[in-house]
């Protein structure tokens, strides 16, 4: 997510990196027109949705009985624009992040022009889990609802836990999309872009073109016996879609913890600013368990052997 003051590199980078590297379709559907995101159908795609592995040691509760609060830090304020100039106020306020009645987490970003304080005009909630990563090993599922619209990034990421120094010690984006353009950016940001460290930085875009009609499940999986070494594979429905090396760093990846925002304008946005509205990321399933689905640690071995690494920043 937020790449500070690199990112204006960076953007350049992805102009470059989506010329020639969404050829990895999930659906080939039609695009669908409009801004803002319309409703969600039935899923029809098994694979977002399966019973829980036995290995599961972590769930979200997303209990309406209980407060968001109560599993996830929420983060306050704009922040300088989180290095990104952009538009939106965090609030803990109950508007901007719930829990639903049939179980679900909602994370809602809402645009209000017309309103007279500046703290009101774009507000949306930025989550930090309680819970770590905890193991040296392991797999991160999430089946979400992204909202694509112009002026509006939606995003499942990891940092370490704080204090931390970024981006040294980190950062691992599994879901984001930008300015409704349906891409799924899978990022690995790892100390500084350029020079001895440009090799840490690694990305793949995959074009998702019915990501505003139904959830997808984003599954990342890690292992790491001591901190500097060690893999990771992310995955889209089920597919491996990138691969890297968990470069060496001052963190181990077991104290990362997850982050779930929807941030409005700025940089990553090219200036473009949301129409008033409100949009919505819908958690339906996170948990971590000790293994991948459907064959554990033998799969992610093959799929990191038949996955690509990201391309260099």
């Amino acid at each position: 997510m937020p790449f500070r003051d690199a990112f204006n590199n960076l953007k350049s980078s992805w102009d470059e990196i989506k010329k020639g590297n969404t050829q990895h379709p999930i659906s080939h559907q039609q695009q669908y027109p409009g801004q803002q995101q319309p409703p969600v159908p039935q899923d029809s795609r098994p694979v977002a949705y399966q019973q829980q592995p036995s290995t599961v040691y972590w769930q979200s509760k997303f209990d309406p009985s209980i407060p968001v609060g109560a599993e996830w830090d929420q983060k306050q304020g704009n922040n300088n624009g989180w290095g990104n100039a952009e538009l939106e106020n965090y609030t803990s306020n109950p508007e901007n992040s719930f829990h639903t009645s049939d179980g679900k987490l909602v994370v809602r970003a809402i645009a209000n022009h017309s309103s007279p304080s500046p703290e009101n005009k774009f507000t949306s909630a930025r989550l930090v889990s309680r819970h770590t990563l905890s193991r040296q090993q392991g797999c991160l599922t999430a089946v979400l609802s992204l909202p694509c619209a112009s002026g509006i990034w939606p995003a499942f990421w990891l940092l370490p836990k704080e204090p931390f120094t970024w981006p040294h010690e980190g950062e691992i984006d599994i879901a984001e999309t930008w300015n409704g353009d349906r891409n799924n950016k899978s990022c690995l940001h790892w100390g500084f872009f350029t020079g001895e460290d440009a090799w840490k930085h690694r990305t793949i875009g995959t074009q998702i073109n019915d990501m505003a009609q139904r959830p997808v499940r984003f599954d990342f999986a890690w292992e790491q016996q001591q901190p500097g070494q060690g893999r990771m594979v992310w995955y889209i429905d089920g597919r491996p879609v990138m691969k890297a090396p968990i470069p060496a760093g001052t963190r181990p990846i077991s104290d990362f913890q997850i982050l779930l925002n929807v941030a409005m304008g700025g940089n990553v946005c090219a200036g473009q600013v949301p129409a008033n509205g409100s949009y919505d990321l819908v958690v339906h399933q996170m948990y971590m368990s000790e293994q991948l689905e459907n064959g554990g640690w033998q799969r992610f071995e093959a799929d990191w052997n038949n996955s690509p690494e990201g391309n260099t920043m």
